[in-house]
């Protein structure tokens, strides 16, 4: 039976990360060593400042709540790993961990994760990534079974993410045996046209030469070209595994002053050789990191040559999310990117002109843009304001060019031009100062469906380009308006609550039930809107300026109503797991990712959906009370 249970505990493992890394021979190794523990709601795994347990745990079924005090900081489901910080720390523990529900939880002996998970290459990276991508919140919900491990290898204060990306290396290194003379090696790296040769015997590296070993040893006459090789090589060889990250080869590197490392099967010397890894590999990864390619940008003289760094920045986000990096350091460099070509784009339209613009204007992103979530290649959404002028229909043709050649060099870099005509060519949104702050009048003080629509997509503007005092006008404008009309947020309560929770009285995925995308859910109006919709309703009644993101808006408000902190908090986590999943499913599918397939989802990538749509229920039972919308007609 013991057996049965074991195969039974592995079958289950092996579907979340990291066992998933593991060997099935790792993996029954551990499955025998499990205890299951079953437990009642309200039942104590651990309590804060309690001795350390030598167990980490994983959750079979149920729910186990991490809390502090009294505060819920995260809901483990199914698969999640928890109980690990203590055990690297080796100190007792300082938050709570209980079950919210009735539950079933694996409990792993901690040797096993020193003896198995972090000696296993593709566990040990998984590892490192997570900890070092999630260090500011060790019980985070933005990737349900990430681990927080490995503190001394990679250090938390990290700040420059593209040294945790996997560093490419060659796969086809020059090589010869211990007994080659020293000019045949010469010739073989003049041939190959490399600066190293790695010397290998039964194709495991034992040394290497490099041209600084043929300039110091040979050229100078202390070694004959006659001689082996093995009598110049520098030896013994620093190996690494095949998934080594671009921190570990700088280190690797640095601390024993090496120009080049040597890649093998199992990161060992005594496995085969794979590959060589130089300080120009180290070179040419860091030159795709985001501040190379914002300089790319400001160089670049043509949308086409803009189209290709955008590309750059496209691997640059799948490689951010197969590294587990948080989704609001993406979305910020990412929009950086996006504001950096937009910008460029402007400068290239006015010098084509000819013409400088004949008064001050602001070029505005709208809608995701404007909240900086926009991450894939979507539509365009953007605006133009303009400062007042007598000569008003000269001045708004100018605009509307400058706008024109703005959207169409923004489609060829990869932008489609919105079908909906969000756009600042569209006379309708290329307006004056005053024109937008008349538009917005309208908008809040004869609210209705259409018009409130308008004001959400227009309000989460964002300034880009030009004066930015325009857009302070503008703001200062809308929020006066406002304040008069207090009714307004009312509407826009009921407005943020019009999808209802994303799952059925059966807890099932809505799904379309008709049209092109028939038994698909739609990601982004059933669970992403509530939430964006919410925080700026609920932000908009503090009347606090200058805040657009999401996010952003949900830390804000943790701040100004500490009683709703957990909710808010549980907000902002629910909203990073959408926007990296939908991103995910767009990257994967090349398209928006706003409607998800669910009968192809994994049973786990349904759980971690399912796990953000309470929060969305909750937010919108808030704003149900708040704006006692019962009551509205």
């Amino acid at each position: 039976m013991k057996q049965t249970n074991a195969q039974l505990i592995l079958h289950f493992l092996k579907g979340f990360p990291p066992f998933d890394a593991l060997t099935d021979e790792q993996l029954q190794t551990i499955a025998q060593e499990v205890k299951v523990l079953y437990l009642e709601k309200d039942n104590f795994i651990f309590k804060q400042n309690e001795p350390l347990h030598d167990y980490f745990y994983v959750v079979k079924d149920g729910a186990i709540g991490v809390f502090r005090q009294s505060d819920l900081v995260d809901k483990c489901d199914t698969g999640d790993v928890f109980g690990l910080r203590a055990l690297i720390r080796k100190d007792q523990y300082l938050l709570d961990a209980k079950a919210i529900e009735d539950s079933i939880v694996y409990s792993i002996p901690s040797k096993l994760l020193e003896d198995i998970i972090i000696n296993n290459p593709k566990a040990n990276q998984f590892l490192i990534a997570s900890f070092a991508t999630n260090t500011r919140n060790p019980y985070s919900d933005e990737d349900k079974g990430t681990l927080f491990a490995n503190i001394g290898i990679l250090k938390p204060e990290t700040s420059n993410f593209t040294e945790i990306q996997s560093a490419k290396y060659s796969t086809n290194p020059s090589v010869c045996e211990p007994g080659t003379s020293i000019k045949e090696a010469a010739i073989i790296m003049s041939q190959n046209k490399v600066g190293s040769i790695v010397i290998t015997d039964n194709k495991k590296p034992i040394g290497i030469i490099t041209d600084k070993d043929l300039r110091h040893k040979v050229a100078t006459g202390i070694h004959a070209i006659t001689e082996p090789v093995e009598a110049i090589m520098y030896a013994p060889v620093f190996t690494f595994p095949k998934n080594i990250s671009v921190a570990e080869a700088q280190i690797g590197l640095l601390k024993n002053d090496l120009t080049y490392l040597c890649i093998t099967k199992d990161g060992t010397p005594n496995s085969e050789l794979i590959g060589i890894l130089s300080q120009q590999d180290i070179i040419v990864v860091n030159g795709n990191n985001p501040s190379v390619l914002i300089k790319d940008i400001k160089r670049a003289n043509s949308a086409e040559s803009l189209k290709y760094i955008r590309a750059k920045a496209q691997d640059l986000l799948k490689g951010y999310l197969k590294q587990s990096i948080p989704i609001g350091f993406i979305s910020k460099i990412i929009t950086a990117i996006n504001e950096a070509i937009t910008k460029r784009i402007i400068d290239l339209s006015i010098a084509e002109f000819n013409q400088e613009p004949p008064v001050s204007f602001a070029w505005l992103a709208i809608g995701s843009q404007g909240r900086k979530e926009q991450l894939l290649y979507t539509d365009q959404d953007n605006a133009l304001v303009y400062e007042d002028s007598t000569e008003d229909i000269k001045t708004k043709a100018y605009f509307l060019k400058l706008a024109e050649a703005v959207n169409q060099k923004l489609a060829i870099v990869g932008f489609k031009l919105c079908p909906a005509n969000m756009m600042a060519s569209n006379p309708k949104w290329c307006l004056t100062v005053s024109d937008w702050q008349a538009q917005f009048s309208n908008w809040i003080t004869h609210a209705d469906q259409d018009k409130m629509a308008l004001f959400n997509i227009f309000f989460d503007y964002n300034y880009v380009y030009g004066n930015q005092n325009l857009v302070s006008s503008m703001s200062d404008y809308v929020f006066e308006t406002l304040e008069t009309n207090p009714i307004f947020l009312t509407y826009m309560g009921r407005n943020a609550i019009k999808k209802p929770a994303p799952l059925s009285f059966f807890k099932t995925f809505l799904v379309e039930i008709s049209g092109e995308h028939k038994n698909q859910f739609d990601i982004k109006s059933r669970a992403i809107m509530p939430l964006v919709d919410a925080a700026r309703v609920l932000l908009l009644s503090h009347h606090v300026k200058d805040i657009n993101s999401t996010i952003a808006r949900f830390k804000k408000l943790s701040e100004l109503e500490p009683q709703h902190k957990a909710l808010y908090n549980s907000c902002i986590n629910a909203f990073r797991v959408l926007l990296r999943f939908r991103t995910k499913q767009g990257l994967k599918h090349n398209d928006s990712g706003q409607f998800v397939d669910v009968k192809n989802l994994s049973k786990n990538n349904k759980l971690k959906l399912k796990g953000c749509f309470k929060p969305i229920k909750d937010i919108q039972e808030l704003l149900h009370g708040r704006y006692k919308l019962s009551q509205l007609p």
